[in-house]
This record gives C-alpha cells, sequence and structure tokens, in this order.
C-alpha cells in the first residue's frame, strides 16, 4: 500500500514556474513507477509525465515536453515535477500517480495510488 501526497502548486504568473513533489509512503516505492496527470475545469484527465522505477526513462506528453522534467529521490521516497514557462493552459489540479512494476506507463487506468492533487494556477 502506498500513500501519495502531493504538494507545491500555486499562484504563478505566465511564463514562472513552479516545482510540485509527490511525498509517498512505503519502503518499497523504489519499485514503483510513477506518472503525473493534470485535470483541467469541465476537461478529462490527460496524461503529463513518466518515470520509471529507477528514474532512468522517463516521457513527457507533447504538451510537457521542453518545459516540464520529472524526477524521483528514491531516498527521500519523493516524486517531482519541475514546470518552467508555464503558461494559462496549464492551469489544472495536478496529481501523482504510482503503480507497482517497472516502465513507463501513459495511462491513468494502469495506476493504482492517486494523490489528492494539487492546483496549479497560471495567470495571464
Amino acid at each position: 500500500q502506498v500513500q501519495l501526497v502531493e504538494s507545491g502548486g500555486g499562484l504563478v504568473q505566465a511564463g514562472g514556474s513552479l516545482r510540485l513533489s509527490c511525498a509517498a509512503s512505503g519502503p518499497t516505492f523504489r519499485t514503483y513507477a510513477c506518472g503525473w496527470f493534470r485535470q483541467a475545469p469541465g476537461k478529462e484527465r490527460e496524461f503529463v509525465a513518466a518515470i520509471s522505477w529507477s528514474g532512468g526513462s522517463t516521457y513527457y506528453a507533447d504538451s510537457a515536453k521542453g518545459r516540464f522534467t520529472i524526477s524521483r529521490d528514491n531516498a527521500k521516497n519523493t516524486v517531482y515535477l519541475q514546470m518552467n514557462s508555464l503558461k494559462t493552459e496549464d492551469t489544472a489540479v495536478y496529481y501523482c500517480a504510482a503503480t507497482r512494476g517497472n516502465g513507463i506507463f501513459t495511462s491513468g487506468h494502469v495506476y493504482d495510488y492517486w494523490g489528492q492533487g494539487t492546483q496549479v494556477t497560471v495567470s495571464p
């Protein structure tokens, strides 16, 4: 069982940066692949970025490529999402997710554990 708690969201102007953190419980977090998803008002949840259990492999949605960086520190049981050059269309609730096993997973259906979400609001 893994519990995930996101933090780091907030209000930022377009062009600014935020770093989201996802703190996980459990001694075996290093055996979980992780991902970040987001959901804007009135829209479906969408994939943002994923990382393998070692951190050696990452994958990004086209909307995140070149601006966002996913990383993890297994010693701290934490996954990060560094978001730069933020745009108003990045406004959403951001969720961290985890699933047991190695690999890169872009479908939300694969993930077994989810955080409560953290709001990111980008103003013009």
